[in-house]
């Protein structure tokens, strides 16, 4: 019963992380599948990739209605990573697990501290137009 409610919890942050931010559902679901539900790193990743993909297919959707999707640019992204993302995933498989959470974890340090400097010669206050910050990790948007 408490792993279905911490399912649940876990479930609805990641889903308002994800549909708010337009990205970054990953950093919120791997974690909270292996220190709340007992994953292991390797079956998180896969099971995080899995939600993810519902979930952007379901925002792809709306969007693609809208005519607020940039096709191309969306397809020219995945492209570019599928074989760095296969390459990478035979070579987790020869990794130890601890070895796989601190590299996810450093990633996940980064692009936090990233996010939180503002860019070099940008202003501190920048003006995003509606519609394009949602989207922009799945190729949407402008």
């Amino acid at each position: 019963m408490i792993t279905t409610v911490l399912a649940l919890v876990a479930g609805a942050v990641v889903g308002l992380a994800l549909g708010g931010l337009g990205g970054g559902g990953s950093v919120l679901a791997v974690p909270a599948l292996i220190y709340l539900l007992g994953f292991s790193p390797s079956a998180a990743t896969t099971a995080s990739l899995l939600i993810v993909t519902a979930t952007t297919a379901t925002a792809l959707y709306g969007h693609a209605r809208e005519g607020a999707v940039a096709w191309r640019t969306g397809a020219l992204f995945a492209l570019a990573g599928i074989a760095p993302a296969f390459a990478a995933g035979t070579l987790a498989d020869h990794l130890p697990q601890p070895v796989l959470t601190c590299a996810f974890s450093a990633v996940a340090a980064l692009a936090a501290v990233r996010m939180l400097r503002p860019a070099r010669g940008t202003p501190s206050r920048t003006r995003t137009r509606p519609g394009t910050a949602a989207g922009a990790g799945a190729g949407l948007g402008a």
